[in-house]
């Protein structure tokens, strides 16, 4: 199976494998029709930037995937603070005050604000 980003049909592998073999071939042509060097130059330019975007691709998608779960553990604790206070829980904003200390951003000081 192709190593592909949840949620997408890209397979970096496969994009890198591409790239690879571009750069190949214009390596070939560049050798075969030295008088074209400076349009070469420029397809080997372009294709140079590939690895750098997928790279960044791949750590914005990382950082993606690390904000939708903070996202989902925050409603979790909300919807859990609301079932708490309508079963009368005794202290039902527990359960947002164990995430954010669990992500240290429960202010230290009763009075100050986030």
């Amino acid at each position: 199976m192709p190593n592909t980003w949840p949620d997408s049909n890209i397979d970096p592998q496969e994009v890198a494998n591409r790239n690879d073999t571009a750069r190949q071939i214009i390596a070939g042509f560049s050798a075969a029709a030295p008088t074209l060097a400076e349009i070469w130059q420029q397809l080997e330019a372009a294709l140079a930037d590939v690895p750098i975007l997928s790279a960044e691709i791949t750590r914005l998608r990382a950082e993606l995937a690390g904000t939708r779960m903070d996202r989902a553990n925050l409603l979790a604790a909300a919807r859990a603070v609301i079932s708490a206070h309508l079963d009368g829980e005794p202290d039902p904003l527990s359960y947002l005050r164990d995430e954010l200390a669990a992500r240290t951003q429960l202010p230290t000081d009763p009075g100050s604000r986030p």
